[in-house]
């Protein structure tokens, strides 16, 4: 990925609003920055009006459509990091940890998270590429598809 665009400017160029944090659904914080590192938050696939996708991959929902979820998430995660360091030019993707509800002995697990992988390269470029773990859940808060948290390093 060519390196001569800023990640603020690949993010305008794919024509995306990055979605404006919503409280926690518990005790706890979306977003922890600690020194130079941002710790956010599982999210889940985000609708426009603030509901989630909800279902299990391999049931009633299709890789295809676990891939987008994932995607979603991976906004929402951009979102509250943004906020924390002021700009996404500032972030290197350390780890990503993506969680899919999912039937037992569903095995697409990697390529439902590369929704949210794939956004992360599209947006940050190299400082995009990172450390991922994708596991199926037998069930997920509220019944979302997925739910993916990050850990981010403030650069410089």
């Amino acid at each position: 990925m060519p390196q001569d665009k800023t990640s603020e400017q690949r993010l305008a160029d794919l024509g995306i609003e990055l979605p404006a944090a919503l409280p926690p659904g518990g005790t706890y914080v979306p977003v922890r920055r600690d020194g130079d590192m941002i710790y956010v938050s599982g999210q889940g696939p985000r609708r426009p009006d603030g509901s989630r996708h909800t279902g299990q991959l391999g049931q009633n929902v299709t890789v295809e459509e676990g891939y987008e979820h994932a995607r979603l998430a991976g906004l929402s995660i951009l979102g509250l990091a943004r906020a924390e360091a002021g700009s996404l030019d500032a972030l290197r993707v350390v780890k990503v940890f993506g969680m899919v509800n999912a039937v037992p002995g569903f095995g697409d697990q990697a390529k439902v998270i590369n929704g949210c992988s794939d956004l992360l390269v599209q947006v940050l470029g190299e400082d995009g590429q990172h450390a991922r773990s994708a596991v199926g859940m037998g069930s997920l808060p509220g019944n979302m598809t997925v739910e993916v948290e990050a850990i981010f390093r403030i650069k410089g």
